[in-house]
């Protein structure tokens, strides 16, 4: 398995944007390239955000719903067969302020052993040692909770969210679920997050599409520290009198 690196560093998160221009900026989501293999992913200097979560999770139709495209991400009709990482471009008038990443999803039982273990140890690497990753949306179906499978990739990602990587755990579906079914699920879903912010999402519904557009644009938006200017060595230091200090003779 690749060495963990280091999360990207950021800033604190800015406030959040009114959700119609979340939902504008996530509408400019467009193809940008797909690969088998990490080593035939671009290098990318702009916050990725990682799409995860088993083969029946939703995935696709979330990122649909989220860009209001009904076809960007690919939804098979056998779930588990798209074996390749998709990335797609965020960021208005040509300018790329942001990259989604699809993932393939992962334990549908009717793809191969071979398959399986190929794909999960793809998924693995580019979770630990992807340069520019700088969140990761968990789905997960909130009628089954988080699985073994689930829980293995919470593992995983847990030395990067320590070192300061995002993550959210999105409950989807949430629309097959009562309001006293979704609070529980929510509540156990948050015991179990290790750090992770969780919310409920149904595409039917439209139930947490602003929030989700909204948190994604502050992770893509971080508060850049401001620099300060040091001060000039070569300056005299203002003091009165004759006095000599750090070396420096003051005029009289």
């Amino acid at each position: 398995m690749t060495t963990p690196t280091t999360a990207p560093v950021a800033g604190p998160l800015p406030p959040a944007p009114d959700a119609k221009i979340a939902m504008g900026w996530m509408h400019t989501a467009r193809f940008l390239t797909t690969a088998a293999q990490l080593h035939h992913l671009p290098a990318i200097h702009v916050p990725e955000i990682a799409f995860v979560g088993r083969s029946n999770a939703g995935k696709s139709t979330c990122i649909n719903t989220l860009t209001q495209q009904k076809q960007l991400a690919f939804a098979s009709k056998r779930p588990g067969r798209t074996q390749h990482i998709n990335l797609f471009a965020l960021g208005k008038h040509g300018v790329t302020d942001a990259v989604l990443a699809d993932l393939p999803g992962y334990g549908y039982a009717k793809v191969s052993h071979s398959d399986k273990v190929r794909w999960q140890q793809v998924m693995v690497n580019y979770l630990v040692s992807r340069p520019g990753l700088t969140g990761i949306v968990l789905l997960c179906d909130p009628r089954l909770g988080l699985t073994e499978l689930d829980e293995a990739l919470l593992e995983v990602l847990r030395p990067r969210v320590e070192a300061g990587l995002k993550f959210l755990i999105l409950l989807t579906k949430a629309d097959k679920l009562t309001r006293a079914e979704q609070a529980k699920v929510l509540s156990i879903t948050r015991l179990q997050a290790g750090g992770g912010e969780v919310k409920l999402f149904s595409a039917l519904k439209k139930q947490g599409v602003d929030e989700v557009a909204q948190l994604l644009w502050q992770w893509s938006h971080p508060v850049q520290p401001v620099m300060q200017e040091a001060p000039d060595a070569t300056a005299p230091s203002v003091a009165s009198g004759s006095s000599t200090e750090n070396g420096i003779q003051n005029s009289p």
